[in-house]
């Protein structure tokens, strides 16, 4: 009787110590498969968020030690409301930038929308001491292209560029997605209607400059090459000197006396 106890308690004993390592070893598996992968990791870590939705720690107004006024996060979102910019006697320009750090080559990634008639841009290579971002900075146009020419007269703006064919219209190089007044957007792009969120995606290198829209490329260029140089020296910057050239700065966002809101904003070093 005291044998067959004996082979009783051993037989569930053993039984225990096999349940135990079963489960050690699920819980092993299960947490390796909700781990993610280690290069999945090292490339999450890769972005740089310049806005996390929580605070404009970083930001500040163009030639400038703060923000100007309409600048502010609401919702999680980066606004700019023009109620609370003209509310205040304030006479400088409106334009913001990320001040923390300058950036050479990038993949940047930006979330948008616009009101209707609404109008902003995203600069790179920003340098500061000039009137503003544009005449140094390129810009990735951000405007209403629906709205926009209905809403604002752009006939004297136009004829002062050259443009004698329907100076009322916004032109290509005008529109959502352009490399302003340099590269025109491809005409298929897929753009969102006013009040809707956007992503943008720029890449720049040496070699090739991508502008996306929406998860789709629309416009590449070299920049600097002698077809760049052409475009740089028959329009609008012509005058501007300085417009271009420099290899590394600032990014920025516009203000273009419309509302505006931002988000999930972040930059991976190349």
């Amino acid at each position: 009787m005291k044998k067959v106890m004996k082979r009783r308690i051993h037989f569930i004993l053993l039984g225990l110590a096999v349940f135990a390592l079963s489960c050690k070893n699920n819980t092993a598996n299960k947490t390796a498969e909700e781990e993610p992968a280690k290069d999945e990791v090292a490339s999450s870590d890769e972005w740089i968020y310049l806005f996390d939705g929580t605070s404009t720690e970083g930001w500040r107004g163009y030639n400038m030690d703060s923000l100007p006024p309409g600048w502010t996060v609401k919702d999680s979102v980066l606004t700019f409301d023009t109620k609370l910019g003209l509310e205040q006697n304030y006479k400088g320009g409106k334009d913001i930038l990320y001040g923390a750090e300058e950036f050479d080559n990038f993949e940047l990634y930006i979330e948008w929308k616009l009101p209707k008639g609404g109008n902003s841009g995203i600069f790179y290579h920003v340098k500061e001491g000039y009137a503003g971002p544009p005449v140094v900075a390129p810009e990735y146009q951000l405007i209403d292209d629906e709205n926009y020419a209905s809403i604002h007269d752009l006939t004297d703006y136009n004829l002062s560029l050259g443009y004698t064919d329907k100076p009322e219209e916004l032109k290509p190089l005008q529109q959502t997605g352009a490399d302003y007044a340099m590269h025109p957007p491809s005409p298929d792009k897929i753009l969102n209607p006013v009040g809707e969120w956007n992503s943008t995606k720029i890449v720049f290198t040496p070699e090739k400059v991508e502008h996306w829209l929406n998860g789709k490329m629309i416009l590449s260029f070299v920049p600097w090459d002698e077809a760049w140089e052409e475009k740089k020296n028959s329009d609008k910057w012509k005058n501007s000197p300085d417009y271009g050239k420099f290899k590394s700065g600032y990014i920025a966002l516009q203000d273009h006396a419309s509302p505006i809101w931002f988000r999930n904003i972040k930059i991976k070093k190349l």
